[in-house]
């Protein structure tokens, strides 16, 4: 058993707050990556631990077991490096570039891009596959119409996460019930009524963006030049889309996404084999090392030059310090005392829902993992919605509206570092068009303060609540 005590609310914040000004100083000030100043900030929660009377065992479980959490996401991390490799080299990414930029104009591409995302995420119940697939596609298309990445890459992610969010087969959705208590599609249905106007209103904004790409600030010459060179670089035909279909069905028939991206990658390298005349060798490079692109055309090779299991090795290490610091922080009952000590004053049912979004909010910038945002506020905001009888449902919304939503928005969480390796686009510079994301906890919030679509639980209910809280 533990000697350790819990600190006291002065010695929780002493790690949050020196961890916070190193990652804004580095990032901000020096230019540095936020590795270090995580790793740092991990030292002073071990000291800190340590001081309270727990062993260096203690600790080193608890970082462990940060990490073990999302160990399945980085997987799928360094998988989908793969699979980009593999899909570039065998023009799998070059057709859907290709057909993209003569379907899609640019008064509708921002919008057709959230439309297009949602669709596949909710087939496909994930946002990190939707990204990584036709996501990367449509940063091409975007890129070819002259459209800003970061606007792009904000159109890509609102989409993906909305359809992530409302899909029955996405983790998360099915994670936020499960801590919180509720039925999965009673709580996909209360999702609606925050979701929906978030929604909208992105479209209406996306659409508003769009207007200033119609005007024929588009140059046909070079979007001439950009299908005619990977017209000439790569066999562009309509088969080339069998590996994305394959993989789009196999995610829609919901089978594990780890052999579905690899098998996925495999075909593509059968694909680049076949119809591209690459070798064997060039496969495992691209798969490997990524694709480079030497085709003289500036636009298509900073495209198409990317992917790889050694491109994501940044951005998985990155996720690896944020998981450790938040692991060893969870062990010395730092978050539990900063969140009990907010409760405290959640005396309404506003401010109980506020102050649940700002945890979730904190739990991802902390522990650097959405699941773990879902996770540790759901069991610890679970006996005071109880308290104040409010049916299940409400909690396990707004931990999706915040702690899924929120986790693409911080640069060292899992899914921010995804995202920006992913698309090739910097975290901060796509957060500000991440309507959807952004709206969502606001919209959550509003509801909370206003008492709309807040669910009580009855009579009954609470009585059985109750017992079950007793049981426990």
């Amino acid at each position: 058993m533990s000697k350790g005590r819990k600190p006291s609310l002065f010695e929780a914040v002493i790690p949050i707050l020196v961890t916070a000004v190193l990652l804004f100083t580095g990032i901000v000030f020096l230019g540095i990556d936020p590795h270090i100043p995580l790793v740092l900030g991990g030292a002073v929660a071990s000291i800190l631990g340590i001081k309270l009377g727990f062993s260096w065992k203690e600790i080193e479980d608890g970082l462990i077991d940060g990490i073990n959490v999302a160990m399945g996401s980085i997987v799928i991390l360094a998988i989908i490096g793969i699979l980009i490799g593999s899909w570039i080299l065998s023009g799998t990414v070059p057709t859907m570039v290709y057909y993209g930029m003569q379907l899609l104009s640019p008064k509708i591409f921002l919008v057709a891009t959230v439309l297009i995302c949602s669709v596949v995420a909710i087939a496909s119940g994930s946002s990190w596959t939707t990204a990584g697939t036709v996501g990367l596609a449509l940063i091409g298309v975007g890129e070819g119409l002259g459209i800003p990445l970061p606007m792009v890459a904000g159109a890509i992610i609102s989409g993906a996460y909305f359809g992530d969010k409302m899909s029955p087969l996405s983790d998360t959705t099915n994670l936020a019930p499960a801590m919180a208590g509720s039925n999965l599609f009673e709580h996909i249905g209360h999702m609606v009524y925050t979701t929906t106007p978030a929604y909208i209103l992105s479209l209406i904004l996306f659409g508003v963006m769009g207007l200033r790409f119609g005007g024929g600030n588009i140059d046909p010459e070079q979007v001439s030049q950009i299908l005619t060179t990977l017209d000439q670089t790569f066999t562009i035909n309509i088969w080339m889309l069998l590996p994305a279909v394959l993989v789009f069905g196999m995610a829609a028939k919901k089978l594990p996404a780890v052999p579905t991206l690899v098998i996925g990658s495999v075909v593509g390298g059968i694909f680049a084999m076949l119809f591209q005349g690459a070798g064997f060798s060039d496969v495992i490079n691209a798969m490997h090392y990524g694709y480079s692109s030497d085709t003289g055309l500036e636009v298509i090779d900073s495209l198409l030059t990317r992917g790889g299991l050694n491109s994501m090795m940044w951005t998985i290490s990155l996720i690896l310090c944020a998981l450790a610091f938040g692991g060893i922080l969870d062990k010395v009952s730092v978050l539990e005392v900063i969140v009990n000590k907010i409760l405290s004053f959640a005396t309404t049912t506003g401010k109980l829902i506020a102050s649940n979004i700002l945890a979730c909010i904190g739990a991802n910038a902390l522990l650097g993992d959405q699941f773990l945002s879902i996770i540790v506020p759901g069991k610890m905001y679970k006996a005071a919605y109880e308290k104040q009888g409010l049916h299940p449902k409400n909690l396990s919304r707004v931990l999706e509206d915040s702690g899924t939503l929120t986790a693409v928005l911080i640069p060292w969480t899992a899914g921010g570092a995804y995202m920006a390796a992913t698309l090739g686009v910097d975290t901060l510079a796509y957060v500000p068009y991440c309507f959807f994301n952004l709206l969502v906890p606001i919209v959550s919030m509003l509801y909370g303060f206003m008492g709309i679509t807040i669910t009580k639980l009855d009579d009954e209910q609470m009585v059985t609540t109750s017992g079950e809280s007793s049981s426990l």
